[in-house]
């Protein structure tokens, strides 16, 4: 049995992202394309002897009950005492290295408590399949399965039904306005488009789609706004992802995508990204 292991949590972009309905709970159903990428945050893991987690970080200002990675360290504690007799100790530090912003819709908080259920379940040696986890995960929120899953993916119902697709090589411009967009405050406004009619797998291209967050989130972010303004003026097809406050614009080449961000003024920072298929954390978990 290992005693640490380093892991990428990797970032996300909603290719699209519609919205199709709503739930009597709350929750809005969706349609959308998850493409991963090949940056992301990094966490360590290392066991320890004593029967709790403790995490260092270097992202300040968020309370331990709101901290998706302990949280999720100590769902996973409960379930697996809750399975086995005696109970085990299981303990473990943490140290996250946090790159991705805060509430810029790529996914950083829920790829971290992804990366944080199937570490601790590889380093505690639990063995609890994909399964188990990505319900776990999905009661820390809706995003996190897809990163539990570890795939490129279509996903329907809350986010939580998943397709695993393969989508042509592209590289990705990622521009983070200076702004931080609440989740919540898009998701129950009253002027989100909330009944656009759900497309066939079949039928999906880029250009017959759309982020149904997108034009409300412009309207009341005017940072967004502009950075897609200017992002447009090199690719048409750049939009934001998830519920933002990142934009970005796909490349065929690393060479094209970092061109691109050379010529962002200051207040418009990035980063390029690759996308890919297949998620680091894949060798890690069984099915």
């Amino acid at each position: 049995m290992i005693d640490s292991l380093t892991l990428l949590a990797p970032a996300k972009l909603n290719v699209f992202l519609h919205i199709t309905g709503q739930r009597a709970d709350g929750y809005h159903q969706l349609q959308t394309l998850f493409q991963l990428l090949d940056v992301g945050d990094t966490l360590t893991f290392t066991r320890t002897d004593q029967n709790r987690v403790n995490l260092k970080s270097n992202l300040k200002g968020v309370a331990d009950s709101d901290n998706l990675i302990l949280r999720a360290a100590l769902a996973l504690q409960e379930a697996a005492q809750n399975s086995t007799s005696p109970p085990l100790n299981l303990g473990a530090h943490i140290e996250l290295n946090k790159v991705l912003p805060m509430g810029g819709g790529i996914g950083g908080g829920s790829s971290d408590a992804a990366t944080t259920l199937v570490g601790l379940n590889h380093l505690w040696g639990l063995g609890l399949s994909k399964n188990v986890l990505m319900q776990l995960g999905l009661k820390l929120g809706a995003d996190v399965p897809v990163f539990i899953n570890g795939r490129t993916a279509w996903a329907e119902g809350i986010g939580e039904q998943l397709m695993a697709v393969d989508l042509p090589p592209k590289w990705f411009t990622v521009i983070q306005p200076d702004c931080h967009v609440s989740t919540a405050t898009i998701f129950s406004h009253k002027d989100l488009t909330r009944d656009t009619r759900p497309i066939k797998v079949a039928a999906f291209s880029q250009r017959a789609t759309r982020n149904d967050c997108e034009p409300l989130v412009r309207k009341l972010y005017p940072n967004v706004d502009n950075a897609l303004i200017w992002l447009k003026k090199f690719n048409e097809d750049a939009r934001m992802t998830g519920t933002g406050a990142c934009v970005f614009a796909p490349f065929d080449s690393e060479k094209e995508a970092r061109a691109v961000l050379a010529q962002a003024p200051d207040t418009l920072p990035g980063f390029v990204a690759q996308g890919i298929s297949h998620s680091p954390l894949n060798e890690l978990i069984p099915d």
